[in-house]
């Protein structure tokens, strides 16, 4: 008996060494490319700029006399690394700042412009150099649309009617001092926030208060450029908390001819707790596992608040808009705290991948987003340190997600397996597909689990595919960085896919996301 069990053990041992690698790990993921779903909208992929530590001032505007090349005060690396990744727009200026904000302090001529304090972010001085006129010169330069948030917390009607006025009216008083400022035409606004976090920074209102503030903004917030139909959106949930929703949509279903809205904010970020205290680097498998999974909780997020919507707006008429979302990290050791001055790793860029991926899913309902924040603030795109800038993991998740602007979702099932460490488990792998603008067949993949690989297979029904290519973001650690030094640790490479009988395989490894071009 002892050596008929020796020989069964070496027949095991010796079948799992020729096991091609992965091959009992191989995960099909099946898309259906017949049966067309909604449009994921180009303006998940938004921005978002706040008055906060270096996001402008250093991030975005250097001045027009700064050695830094720029046109027009705006820094030229900048604007061309955005207009890479195809920026839909930006949102603009805040955030908390933007209930303090007033724009007659940021018009006219830079000497004679009153600067005050930033209490929100550091209480340094806000020059206001950077302003309206600077800001719409910006979105052009990127080939963005505008979204401004509009000061409910400590404004007035009037002050917000008379900014758009400004923005976007001729033959007034105010169309002509936009015009003496040096732009005659009126401007584009796409959206109008009716506020920011009214239920918290922005004046701490309760639903039914922030209710009648809105109905009135909304009456009063006239766009007069008739080349375009502004948007507004209306302050919205605190990640889970539903009275906000309840409230403006019950309003909504039930609203006068005067007022209207076109989307409901959401903000929710990453953070694992509050203040916000999870490191940057130097993380291990606990800290990654903790983050990626309250990440996934996003996905419960929309649906908690797409339920209520659904009742009051099954037509989805009115978008859910996640304009504040990412990863909130202690800030860098050396900075000033109040600058949310954070690195950007690997881990973060599966941060932003899962994200995009549940938000296209929800396309349907979910038809803006935007990360917090562009450059040098939270999650962002960009780092910049005087003259130099660094792209981050982040950045690359954005450029190469570029084919899924305006793109058409496609059903795509798997089975994920289960990626655990200790108490926490999730999915394995997560993929979303969509027929880009191109024709082609687009597919995002990730590999979320920490250590292992893995072999996907692509199977579209009632397709042979004939070429696959793509890139694959990965690096050697899940806490790997780009820096001024080393820019180049994180960044995409190309990724190697096989063709079996029609059908794209392809192995993962840990930590990595790819994007593949199916025809």
């Amino acid at each position: 008996m002892k050596k008929i069990l020796q020989l069964i053990a070496c027949v095991t041992v010796l079948a799992t060494a020729t096991m091609p690698a992965g091959a009992a790990d191989q995960i099909t993921v099946s898309i259906d490319a017949g049966a067309a779903g909604p449009t994921i909208d180009r303006h998940l992929f938004g921005q978002f700029a706040e008055h906060l530590g270096h996001g402008i001032y250093g991030g975005v505007w250097v001045g027009r006399d700064s050695p830094i090349p720029n046109t027009r005060g705006i820094r030229n690396d900048v604007v061309a690394a955005l207009k890479a990744i195809k920026v839909p727009n930006v949102r603009w200026p805040g955030g908390c700042f933007a209930d303090e904000y007033h724009w007659r302090n940021g018009i006219g001529p830079a000497a004679q412009r009153r600067a005050g304090r930033n209490p929100n972010w550091g209480g340094v001085v806000e020059p206001n150099t950077f302003g309206t006129d600077e800001f719409m010169d910006f979105v052009g330069q990127l080939g963005a649309e505008a979204y401004i948030s509009a000061n409910v917390g400590s404004g007035t009607r009037q002050e917000a009617a008379e900014w758009l006025e400004y923005l976007t009216a001729e033959q007034t008083a105010l169309g002509d001092e936009r015009a003496a400022n040096g732009h005659a035409a009126p401007y584009k606004v796409a959206f109008w926030g009716i506020g920011n976090e009214s239920w918290g920074c922005g004046g701490a209102m309760s639903a039914e208060h922030y209710l009648e503030e809105l109905k009135a903004y909304s009456r009063f917030s006239r766009n007069y450029n008739p080349a375009q139909q502004m948007r507004q959106i209306a302050v919205g949930p605190d990640g889970a908390k539903t009275e906000y929703t309840e409230t403006i949509m019950r309003a909504w279903a039930s609203k006068t001819w005067s007022w209207n809205i076109d989307g409901l904010s959401l903000h929710s970020y990453t953070l694992n707790g509050w203040p916000p205290s999870v490191k940057a680097t130097g993380f291990g498998e606990e800290e990654y596992a903790r983050f990626i999974k309250e990440t996934l909780g996003m996905d419960a997020l929309i649906r908690k608040h797409g339920a209520i919507m659904d009742r009051y707006d099954p037509q989805k008429k009115v978008a859910l808009v996640v304009d504040e979302w990412g990863s909130w990290l202690a800030p860098t050791p050396g900075t000033d705290p109040g600058f949310l001055m954070q690195q950007n790793s690997q881990r973060d860029a599966m941060v932003a991948a899962l994200n995009l991926n549940i938000f296209a899913r929800h396309a349907a309902r979910v038809r803006m987003a935007n990360i917090a924040q562009m450059i040098n603030v939270l999650q962002a795109m960009i780092l910049t340190d005087q003259e130099k800038m660094v792209l981050t993991p982040t950045y690359h998740v954005f450029k190469m997600y570029v084919p899924f602007h305006d793109a058409t979702l496609l059903p795509a099932t798997f089975k994920a397996g289960t990626y655990r460490h200790g108490q926490y488990a999730m999915p394995r792998v997560d993929a979303m597909a969509a027929r880009g603008t191109d024709g082609k067949l687009w597919v995002a993949l990730a590999n979320i689990d920490f250590k292992r690989p893995v072999e996907l297979a692509l199977a579209v029904a009632g397709k042979t595919v004939s070429t696959a290519s793509g890139q694959v973001l990965s690096s050697p650690h899940a806490d790997s960085v780009n820096t001024f030094a080393a820019p180049d640790t994180v960044k995409p490479a190309a990724l190697d896919v096989k063709l079996v009988n029609g059908k794209p395989v392809l192995m993962l490894a840990p930590r990595s996301i790819a994007v593949l071009a199916l025809e």
